[in-house]
């Protein structure tokens, strides 16, 4: 576990104290919110990326063989004894 500091405005403080959100679990359901929210807007903006640059959709299909591509590589380095990227 880390610890980290935080400087918040002293009414911002007491309301979110209030609230019940400076438990370390509040806070920790709090970015991983946050960060579940930035990637899906990153994932928005590659799609419209790709839209704007006329590369057409995968298939189901090929979706489907892309992920066990990724799974068999991941397996593979598992089984050599590398450590999984789970990005």
């Amino acid at each position: 576990m880390t610890d980290v500091l935080i400087k918040l405005p002293d009414e911002l403080e007491r309301r979110a104290r209030s609230a019940g959100l400076l438990s370390d679990r509040a806070i920790q359901d709090l970015l991983e919110d946050a960060m579940r929210r930035r990637a899906g807007r990153r994932l928005l903006a590659v799609a419209r990326d790709l839209q704007a640059a006329g590369v057409p959709p995968m298939s189901m299909e090929e979706i489907d063989a892309e992920v066990k591509a990724v799974r068999a590589e991941r397996r593979a380095r598992e089984d050599r004894g590398g450590i999984a990227d789970r990005s």
